[in-house]
């Protein structure tokens, strides 16, 4: 029932926002009573950090594989986690608008858990392209937070525009940023 709550209130917060989506309207929605919501989550804020945890710690465990995986490139490992990112657009893109929009609504405290982790990817990145300056495979000058940050912005922005089911599928959107973003980057 947890994965039910969670899941039917991420389609409720993306639809109408966490501030105007009431515990009744969760519980509403799936039939259940307000006892139901609080035998596993003591407020609506704690069930939104639920939300935010859920993400980012499944994000942070999927980067590591693809940083670990000592068979593939730099530049295989950056298609990589871009490729995930935006194949995730299908299965997780709602959770994702809400990690990005919704945040404010954490307490101090709350917040202070997530911004570690999401910077944590962020950093990844970023030494990920140090790595690959290091051994050549990027240009050496490169202001890898930056690229970093560049390379977030492209693909986090991609879940309000793309469309899973459009006539670009997820790994021909990934190949484009890719190229894009090697082509300034790659040694020539």
């Amino acid at each position: 029932m947890k994965e039910k709550i969670t899941g039917q209130s991420i389609q409720l917060f993306e639809k109408k926002g966490f501030s105007e989506t009431s515990i009744q309207d969760i519980v509403d929605s799936l039939g259940v009573t307000k006892g139901t919501f609080y035998y596993y989550f003591s407020s609506k804020e704690e069930l939104l950090m639920d939300i935010h945890l859920g993400y980012i710690d499944d994000l942070l465990v999927r980067q590591e594989e693809i940083l670990h995986d000592q068979s593939k490139s730099f530049k295989e490992k950056i298609f990589d986690i871009v490729y995930m990112l935006i194949s995730d657009i299908k299965t997780r893109g709602s959770a994702a608008k809400i990690f990005f929009r919704e945040m404010q609504n954490l307490s101090a405290d709350r917040r202070a858990l997530i911004v570690p982790k999401r910077d944590q990817f962020r950093f990844n990145i970023e030494e990920l392209i140090k790595g690959g300056m290091a051994v050549g495979e990027f240009r050496p000058n490169l202001n890898a937070t930056i690229l970093a940050f560049g390379i977030l912005g492209i693909t986090n922005w991609s879940y309000h525009w793309f469309n899973p089911d459009g006539i670009s599928s997820d790994r021909e959107v990934a190949e484009i940023f890719v190229e894009m973003i090697l082509k300034g980057i790659q040694v020539y």
